[in-house]
């Protein structure tokens, strides 16, 4: 079945495939598990018991996504040493070290405190408890630290030597994990996730006020969904202006590729928002563009030559039309989010913001929207590489282990049977706990009449029936 195809290509597609379902789980716990530890804080401070029952109502959601993102990763990093065990051999001094070292610092912190966090708060008191949510939420930001670290000396890599049978070996390792790409990338992650928790739970806020089920802690978690979303997008999108700009400076090609640039620009580049990359003729068709306008964000001077992908040897050149359209459509969420964030503001100000039913059908339809663009980010960046694995040293296609694509194949279809079985259903799963968020104690009154009939029917003694 698979016997025709390319050995290098299908695992591609295999790790590709792992990975994106991997992503989405992180992205979403790592917001996640600093949104559990500020609704316990503010529960602490407050004493307002609608933080607690939040903080109860979201830890079992969390505790889902947190397990398959573990499964996930685990099943993702074998592939290091079945499809790219070249790759793990020429950089496993480098690579082996730094996700080790997310395994000791994070994952045994997160893993140790846990289960405090779910099951210990009547066992060790309020300020334990608070202590085991912050050291799990701490725990994700540290294990996006290592991880990001590795992959960010894959994009941009520093401090190390090649000896004599072509191996990647550290000679400095600050300059291995503070690589010059790491700090923007890691800044981007972790606002992505933020941004993607955000809104998730602005999503299941805003279909519980629709629907008119819980209504104050609807109002609650819809509320903070939005500060969040408000203030976090645009400090989002300047990060990811940043974080382009340094990309320009050491992966030039990856920005030509998300440019649409075939071509250099001597006196000004012209931003193409949209068309159709045709690498074939070399460039893109239809295109829609707005003259010199990249030029000006990328080199902050309408006209600042720009060189394009005729400067570097085609066989360099990463795949043009999926690096194109996966980041425009990363820009494209992020200026939505931003809008949702800038309309809650406008309705929060006019005292709409539980009220105006087009604001809250809008936040349920972007709820999937940090996910799809943190995919699509994480394409840009990963795609952008190609054709090299440690970029400038390693290229894919010497990185692949010595297998034939059968075997790829066969793993590859069993993969893609088994994720949409397990994590479809722990998806399905999530989505139903997201549905079923308990009613409030004491009915809000202006919600209209409480319904009492049927409580004539209750046990006119007082007691149980067993009694």
């Amino acid at each position: 079945m698979f016997e025709n195809f390319d050995a290098t290509i299908l695992a591609r597609i295999q790790f590709a495939f792992t990975v994106s379902f991997h992503i989405i789980f992180p992205a979403f716990s790592i917001g996640l598990a600093s949104y559990l530890a500020v609704l316990e804080a503010l529960w602490l401070w407050k004493k307002d018991e609608v933080y607690l029952e939040l903080f109860n109502f979201w830890k079992t959601i969390f505790a889902v996504a947190f397990g398959m993102g573990v499964v996930s990763g685990i099943v993702m990093s074998y592939q290091f040493g079945t499809n790219w065990s070249v790759f793990s051999d020429k950089a496993g001094p480098i690579i082996g070290p730094l996700m080790g070292y997310e395994v000791l610092t994070a994952f045994f912190l997160e893993a140790g405190f846990l289960g405090v966090m779910l099951f210990g708060l009547n066992r060790v008191g309020p300020q334990l408890h608070f202590l085991a949510t912050a050291m799990v939420a701490i725990g994700t930001l540290i294990s996006a630290t290592w991880i990001l670290s590795a992959n960010s000396w894959m994009q941009t890599p520093r401090g190390f030597e090649i000896n004599d049978v072509g191996q990647f070996v550290p000679v400095d390792w600050w300059a291995i994990v503070f690589n010059p790409s790491f700090p923007y990338r890691l800044v981007h992650m972790v606002l992505a996730a933020y941004l993607t928790t955000a809104f998730v739970v602005g999503a299941c806020g805003a279909w519980h006020l629709i629907r008119r089920t819980a209504p104050r802690r609807a109002r609650k978690m819809f509320s903070m969904a939005m500060w969040m979303a408000a203030i976090v997008a645009p400090i989002q999108i300047f990060a990811g202006d940043m974080h382009g700009l340094n990309t320009l400076e050491h992966q030039p090609a990856k920005v030509m590729a998300m440019e649409g640039h075939y071509q250099s620009h001597p006196e000004g580049a012209p931003l193409i928002l949209f068309g159709i990359p045709n690498s074939a003729e070399k460039r893109v068709d239809y295109a829609i563009e707005v003259p010199k306008l990249s030029s000006l964000i990328l080199k902050h001077d309408l006209n600042a030559p720009l060189a394009g992908l005729d400067t570097i040897a085609e066989e360099l050149h990463p795949p043009v039309g999926i690096v194109f359209w996966s980041f425009r459509i990363m820009v494209g969420l992020g200026f939505a989010m931003l809008g949702i964030g800038l309309w809650s503001l406008w309705c929060r100000y006019r005292g709409t913001l539980d009220s105006n039913a087009w604001l809250h059908r809008a936040a349920v339809a972007m709820g999937p929207a940090g996910f799809v663009a943190v995919l699509a980010g994480w394409v840009t960046t990963e795609v952008g590489r190609q054709p090299y694995t440690v970029y400038g040293h390693l290229l894919t296609k010497d990185s692949v282990a010595p297998i034939a694509a059968p075997a790829v194949g066969a793993s590859l279809l069993a993969f893609i049977i088994v994720y949409f079985f397990v994590f479809g259903a722990g998806t399905f799963y999530i989505l139903r706990l997201m549905a079923r968020l308990p009613r409030d104690p004491t009915p809000d009154l202006d919600e209209g009449p409480i319904r009492t009939a049927g409580a004539a029917l209750a046990n006119p003694h007082g007691g149980h029936h067993g009694h």
